[in-house]
């Protein structure tokens, strides 16, 4: 039994009990192939919902620190953390941005699934940001389609995204997968790369019924 499938069959249930979890059009995602699952993000239990809610394995990226901790804790958690299917980056730094890409790249070329909020960080108020290009980028180059979904009611459960998360409902709601092979060779077009970005968040904002604020998560933090 693979590590996954471990944590799956002993943290599953308990997940399942402590988030009720509703899942809408889990049929949207093939069954095998590449695939790219781009949603919201409104707390840190939306990597932890998604796994389990989803048959086939997510791979997504997060921050190295969750793996680097020392003492039983930090194994424990480096354990967890990438056997669900998280790849630690060090996005912090320069080519952050590039060793992401270029890791969720190789993910879809081993015909695996790659999970990715185009937000680039969580929303700093319940509502929806604008997606980063990045999305764009991996489907252009690989070929993926691109299933969109929305997490519901996880802020309200682990307001802020920070201590532990209280028991209530979530909604895992995946839209119809979505394909460009129309704009194949383009992925260094930036305005191709913002048409596909949006076109995708556009369906992310339809699956969550969120208000659109056209400006970057991070920037909103920052003011």
């Amino acid at each position: 039994m693979s590590r996954f499938a471990l944590i799956k069959a002993v943290l599953g249930p308990v997940m399942r009990l402590m988030f009720r979890p509703r899942v809408e059009g889990l049929e949207h995602i093939p069954g095998d192939g590449p695939v790219i699952l781009a949603g919201n993000h409104l707390t840190f239990i939306d990597s932890v919902v998604l796994p389990v809610v989803c048959d086939r394995q997510v791979f997504f990226i997060g921050k190295d620190e969750y793996v680097i901790g020392k003492g039983p804790k930090g194994r424990l958690m480096a354990w967890f953390f990438t056997g669900v299917g998280m790849i630690p980056v060090d996005r912090d730094g320069g080519r952050g941005g590039v060793a992401a890409l270029m890791t969720g790249r190789r993910v879809l070329e081993e015909g695996k699934v790659f999970g990715i909020y185009p937000e680039g960080t969580r929303s700093p108020d319940g509502r929806l940001y604008r997606g980063r290009t990045g999305i764009a980028r991996l489907t252009l180059m690989t070929g993926a389609p691109v299933v969109p979904f929305a997490v519901i009611g996880t802020d309200k459960l682990q307001p802020g995204g920070a201590g532990l998360p209280r028991p209530g409902r979530v909604t895992v709601r995946f839209g119809e997968a979505m394909e460009f092979s129309r704009y194949e060779g383009m992925d260094r077009d930036r305005y191709i790369l913002r048409a596909v970005t949006d076109s995708v968040m556009t369906e992310v904002m339809r699956l969550s019924g969120q208000e659109y604020v056209d400006m970057y998560a991070s920037k909103a933090k920052a003011a």
